[in-house]
């Protein structure tokens, strides 16, 4: 095999796969990047087992022919290479020059044969979404990381559904930790969906990998076909074997018609969930949030190291409600509100507190009270 390939291509994509090639394994070669050529284009498979890329780059080949390269050495080279061009050529038993006519690298490649087999697609149902909106939405869903070694599908996924309204469809992200739930809400035309399946379950580090791959503009397919959930770009593919298991019930926890509805300006509220957080530490993550008489009051204690308080002016009026939240869960939930103004509804100390904006409404975040 030999070609050449463009400096600023090669390292974009490597850079890109780096999250799967660099999970551990107990096959080496998943650490590689196997790279195919064509006519004019090599092809580049990545995978971490659960997670596959396969995408293609223009190039110019000279001898066609199949390797499988380390793929942290070969973005370290490609990133620090001095030329535009980077020719690639393999030698007997594997070997591998990386070079120009200044630089040469001779690295030790690996069987290629060896290179787990991926799951082909044939004939899949694709919709389209604005690729930015996805983005978007997987980025807001992974804010919710999976809890250390739970293993529950439920923590460690994102629900993907499709929700039917009077006349469009709603493409919905679901994610909890079990203290607090997120929920995404994507409106795209009705006719341009075909998939009508129940919800699924998408590991969040397959989509933490997915979403590097999505542009601020243009268009993603995407589909669902034997158990993977499949992101198909212009020159990439991205498969994600699906989780299995199934998500809690969750309507009840985010419908609410009752409860206290507060209208705070973002900026602030979250300039002051940050000074009554730094006295939170992993033993002592409470702080008592205080709602009473048009004040909203977090009082933060901790034993090993002192007390912080602080009150702002709210819209409330009821009885006084005194629960106990992770400020840190509201600094994410408000920051994932797009709007200036957020909107809080609370309806005591024993149910989860909601945070949405004013005026856009998709994207909603529900934080559990904690017990102290």
């Amino acid at each position: 095999m030999k070609f050449t390939i463009k400096k600023s291509d090669i390292v974009d994509v490597l850079g890109k796969i780096q999250g799967l090639t660099g999970r551990r394994s107990n096959l080496a070669i998943t650490e590689c990047v196997l790279i195919t050529t064509s006519d004019a284009n090599i092809h580049l498979k990545a995978t971490d087992l659960e997670t596959c890329f396969e995408g293609s780059l223009p190039a110019i080949v000279e001898t066609p022919g199949t390797i499988a390269i380390s793929a942290r050495k070969f973005y370290e080279i490609s990133r620090e290479f001095p030329s535009s061009d980077i020719l690639i050529d393999e030698t007997e038993n594997r070997w591998i020059n990386i070079s120009d006519k200044k630089v040469h690298y001779h690295l030790m490649g690996m069987n290629a044969e060896d290179f787990p087999d991926t799951p082909v697609f044939e004939n899949v149902a694709l919709f389209e979404l604005p690729a930015a909106d996805f983005k978007r939405m997987i980025e807001k869903s992974t804010m919710i990381s999976g809890i250390g070694e739970d293993k529950k599908p439920h923590i460690n996924g994102v629900l993907f559904e499709r929700i039917n309204n009077a006349n469009a469809a709603t493409i919905r992200m679901v994610s909890t930790d079990g203290s607090r739930l997120s929920r995404f809400d994507l409106s795209v035309s009705e006719n341009s969906i075909s998939w009508q399946g129940p919800g699924v379950l998408v590991p969040k580090k397959g989509l933490h990998e997915v979403s590097k791959f999505l542009d601020s503009g243009g268009t993603v397919h995407v589909g669902l076909q034997d158990s993977y959930f499949i992101v198909k770009g212009a020159c990439e593919t991205i498969a994600v074997r699906l989780l299995e298991g199934q998500f809690p019930p969750y309507a009840d926890l985010i419908s609410r018609q009752m409860g206290h509805r507060i209208p705070m300006q973002k900026d602030l509220f979250v300039q002051m969930l940050k000074r009554m957080s730094i006295l939170c530490t992993e033993n002592y993550r409470a702080a008592i949030f205080t709602f009473e008489d048009g004040r909203l009051s977090i009082n933060a204690t901790n034993p090993d190291i002192g007390e912080s308080k602080e009150a702002m002016t709210i819209e409330f009026d009821g009885d006084k409600i005194e629960a106990a939240f992770n400020p840190k869960f509201f600094i994410e939930a408000v920051s994932g509100v797009d709007d200036e103004n957020i909107m809080i509804n609370i309806v005591s100390d024993d149910k989860p507190c909601l945070v949405d904006g004013v005026e856009d409404k998709s994207y909603l975040s529900a934080i559990m009270p904690m017990r102290v």
